[in-house]
């Protein structure tokens, strides 16, 4: 009987850090594709900003603007908070860059090459790579 109760202890012990494993392991998937997509929304508006003018660039930026606060909302599995923070930190620089142009009152795609937009979306997009593996 003893052997029994620890026998199923020992089974049940291994069946729960296994589910532990599958959701890390799920988590880190989830967080790859998320991720991947922000990166993609960024590579997207950059490439589509140049051929922008006034009213519908300011609706873009708006629009990037909300993207990037929701990514920075995002709870990073414990395997990528390195990489999170990292993204976090560019994110914000891009979010600064943001919010100035958008003070400005009139968006123009001067301001844009000019600003740190570009620099940091091309930095962001250096990390997809990291990002996909995460995901394997």
């Amino acid at each position: 009987m003893k052997k029994l109760i620890i026998s199923l202890i020992m089974v049940t012990t291994l069946i729960l850090s296994g589910c532990s494993f599958l959701q890390e392991a799920n988590d880190s998937l989830n967080y790859a594709t998320e991720t991947t997509e922000y990166i993609n929304e960024l590579s997207t508006f950059a490439e589509e900003a140049p051929n922008l003018e006034g009213q519908e660039l300011k609706s873009r930026l708006e629009s990037l603007k909300g993207t990037v606060k929701d990514f920075m909302e995002i709870e990073p599995p414990s395997m990528a908070e390195d990489i999170h923070k990292e993204l976090e930190n560019k994110s914000q620089v891009l979010l600064d860059a943001t919010n100035k142009i958008l003070q400005d009152g009139e968006v123009t795609i001067e301001q844009l090459k000019q600003s740190e937009i570009y620099k940091t979306i091309d930095n962001i997009t250096k990390l997809k790579k990291q990002i996909e593996d995460l995901g394997l």
